[in-house]
Parts: structure tokens; sequence; C-alpha cells
């Protein structure tokens, strides 16, 4: 495999590449820049009727995603040599963030795999040493949107993909902060005018006040990442 190249494990391959396919992501997809490749979990059952689940060992409602059945399907597509991670989409991994998204950016590609029902069974996520991520605070029906929320967060990093590569590095969460404000034309909307240091021409003017404005915004929306940031630059 060359570049980036992603392998996605679910029921519902067609939801791929849905907004992976067009805008940045799409462009890059179409020129090679990487690589998707989604593999029907259910071409891996046994049986008549291919079941992929079952009930929940010790009872209660819902069904979970069968170890074997998954086993099969990850081994298909990532042997023991592939060097790139494998994750879980499920809400009870751990929280997506920045820096994890410009790891995996740096890296050879991703494997996925979109969870399911009540969950997968917790043998195969240890046997096949899945990293557990999760998008947000709440349950969405499947893994599927989520691994097409982390594919474009991290395809967008990728070499050449923006077309000014160091537009990245000044939007939220860079940094710990959340992005400062932005302006465009025209100079006056509304008797609102865009702040006249932003047209004053002096960019170390310009710097300072986006970074004061960034600083401010994340105290007032994030006083969580505020209190980290200040808790990092603390233990400097």
């Amino acid at each position: 495999m060359t570049g980036f190249a992603a392998d996605v494990l679910t029921l519902y391959p067609e939801m791929f590449p849905g907004p992976l396919g067009v805008s940045l992501a799409g462009r890059a997809l179409g020129e090679g820049g990487w690589s998707l490749r989604t593999t029907q979990i259910r071409d891996f059952a046994e049986g008549r009727h291919r079941n992929v689940d079952d009930t929940p060992a010790g009872g209660g409602p819902g069904m979970v995603m069968r170890a074997d059945v998954l086993a099969r399907a990850v081994d298909a597509v990532s042997p023991e040599n592939d060097s790139r991670p494998r994750l879980l989409m499920t809400p009870r991994g751990a929280p997506l963030r920045q820096a994890r998204v410009r790891e995996l950016a740096a890296g050879p590609g991703v494997v996925i795999v979109c969870g399911r029902f009540e969950g997968v069974d917790e043998r195969l996520i240890g046997r096949r040493q899945l990293e557990e991520i999760s998008i947000g605070d709440y349950v969405l029906s499947g893994g599927e949107v989520a691994a097409v929320v982390l594919l474009d967060a991290v395809v967008r990093l990728l070499p050449g993909v923006m077309g000014n590569d160091l537009s990245g590095l000044t939007e939220s969460f860079e940094e710990g902060l959340l992005e400062h404000a932005q302006y465009t034309r025209p100079p006056v909307f509304e008797d609102e005018a865009i702040p006249p240091v932003l047209l004053s021409g002096d960019h170390a003017k310009v710097d300072a006040w986006r970074r004061a404005d960034a600083e401010k915004v994340t105290r007032e929306r994030r006083p969580d990442l505020w209190a980290a940031r200040r808790d990092t630059e603390g233990r400097k």
C-alpha cells in the first residue's frame, strides 16, 4: 500500500465514501492522495442466516457483535504485519482530539471497525488490539458516521490536501485554543465594521489581536480547554 490507506469494516458499506467523496477529501481521493476500501462484515459470517450478532451474555436488551465474525474480517484486511492502528468507533472510547488526528495523519493509514447494536464482544477488542475512539458524549446508530468524521479530520491534514498547509496550524484546538474570529468583505456589514487592526497591514498587531481573541473565546466557551492550557503552562 502507498500513501494513507483507510480500511473501514462495516455492515453498511454503501454509506461510504459519502461526504468523503466531495470537497477536499473527495478531490484527494480521486487524485490518489489517499485510498478508502470498505469491507462488508457480514461476508465473514457463517451459516444460512450469516448472523453477525447474538444475545448478550448475562442477559439484557439488544444484541452484541460476535468476536469470531469480526476477527475474521479484521484479519482479512489487517494481517499481523500491518502497521496501521486498528480503531473501534464507540461512545465509550477516548475522546478524539486534534493531537491524535495529527498522529494518525502522519501514519500509513487506519483500519476502522464500525460498531453496531449494543457494542462489540470485549474479547475481540483485546485480542485484536482495537483502540476505542469516541467523537462525542452522545450515541449514534452505528460507527459509520463517526468513522466519516474521523477520516475527514485526518485526510484534510495530509500533505497537499489543503490549498495552504499552514492554514491547519491556526484552527481550533491547535495549541489548546479555539480559533479567533474571522472577517472578510464587505468591510461594513449592517453597521458593524471589521476590527480596524485587521485592516492595518501591521502583521505583528494582527497576530497579537488574533491571539488575544482566541484566548478570550476559549475562556468564555470552553473553560475546560482554558483550564487545561493554564495547567500545562504552569508545569513548564
